[in-house]
């Protein structure tokens, strides 16, 4: 066990849960966040994740990343800094396995056809959408709503990237039942599995990126800091054909951005004289990161894989056929709810905007694949080449 330091968030100081919970222990003896971290993975929403697309819509190849392994991938950074640094493991990686399960199916396509059908109906954010999801919609136990987790998992995943001044209405029903104090800094634990989801899909993105033949390695090495680790590479490892050294080049830049966040976050915690979680919430600014030279680092990488990959026109093609389905599935619900399947249909509310807003709930909790089936249910097909890798 490792020492725990005094600005990191303590189970056993817990703001508590919505809903007390009686009885003994169940399942072994367990803290508050191991509790919280083994609810989400026993989640129906976390099982999902491993149908939803990442960053490349309905992938056929069995070897790109999806939401689950990107979660996967997140924990296992977020854990390595949050242990380095003493801060609470199981509450950093809780918010690290659950960051993106408010994500509707497609990624960022899904999500804008949602957004645009609820435009007059208080719009969809995903980020939002994780916390009603889990506080809301994942429904296991007899006596409430939701997973019941602590405050501090509710708190970290409202406000992981800084306090919130205008909350979506999904999040704004949750804080006025629960006050998520979201106009002030989350825990450090929220705040590294913030900078780790950037660290894993900064650079896993760049493996998938290769390996659909979006870009090339030589595209890559257009990136002076890219140059630089790539001679570094070739240095320690003379006579290694280059084909075998690709792979320590996206494990290379991980260890030097988590590096980075460890020393950088160290330093601030010292010059800001941070002595406990409240002075962590009343700091004023985030304090787990990068520093100057590699945020700027990192803002360069961002803007290449925005231009060969996100951006690429067979992405950008996909991504407009997946914003299609949804856009299509969300109309057809709403037209005629006895599309729906009989429980969802049997809870749909009669008035705006809670219909438009079940709606969407089922919509959002879609897999790629079942969304894809409804629309051929719906349709009698599926839009051709909305996989493209």
């Amino acid at each position: 066990m490792h020492p725990r330091a005094p600005f990191a968030c303590d189970p056993d100081a817990t703001r508590g849960r919505q809903h007390a919970e009686s009885g003994a222990p169940t399942r072994g003896p367990r803290g508050a966040f191991q509790r919280d971290r083994d609810r989400i993975i026993h989640s129906i929403s976390f099982r999902r994740l491993r149908h939803k697309t990442q960053v490349f819509v309905a992938p056929d190849g069995d070897h790109y990343r999806v939401r689950l392994t990107h979660s996967l991938e997140v924990a296992q950074i977020g854990r390595t800094i949050a242990r380095s640094l003493g801060l609470d493991e199981d509450l950093t990686e809780a918010l690290c396995l659950a960051h993106d399960i408010g994500h509707p199916p497609f990624g960022h396509a899904g999500e804008d056809a949602l957004q645009e059908a609820m435009a007059g109906q208080g719009g969809f954010d995903h980020n939002a959408h994780t916390l009603r999801a889990l506080h809301v919609l994942e429904s296991p136990y007899p006596l409430w709503q939701g997973l019941n987790l602590s405050w501090e998992v509710l708190e970290g995943l409202a406000k992981h990237n800084g306090p919130v001044a205008s909350a979506p209405w999904a999040l704004a029903e949750i804080d006025a039942a629960f006050d998520l104090d979201l106009k002030r800094f989350s825990s450090l634990e929220a705040q590294v599995a913030a900078v780790a989801d950037d660290i894993a899909y900064d650079n896993h993105d760049i493996d998938d990126g290769l390996r659909a033949g979006f870009l090339s390695f030589d595209d890559l090495l257009s990136l002076p800091s890219a140059i630089r680790q790539w001679d570094a590479i070739r240095s320690r490892f003379p006579g290694v054909a280059e084909d075998r050294l690709r792979s320590e080049f996206v494990r290379d830049q991980i260890g030097l951005m988590v590096n980075d966040v460890i020393a950088s976050t160290r330093q601030r915690i010292a010059d800001l004289g941070i002595g406990d979680i409240e002075d962590v919430r009343a700091a004023g600014q985030m304090i787990a990161g990068f520093s100057d030279a590699m945020a700027a680092q990192e803002r360069d990488l961002k803007a290449f894989m925005y231009a060969r990959v996100y951006h690429h026109p067979r992405q950008l093609e996909a991504a407009e056929l997946a914003r299609q389905v949804i856009a299509a599935l969300f109309a057809a619900y709403h037209a005629d709810p006895a599309l729906l399947p009989e429980d969802w249909r049997s809870r749909l509310p009669q008035s705006e905007p809670w219909k438009s807003r079940h709606i969407a709930d089922f919509l959002a909790g879609m897999t790629d694949r079942f969304a894809l089936t409804c629309h051929r249910q719906i349709f009698g097909h599926a839009p051709e080449g909305l996989s493209h890798v």
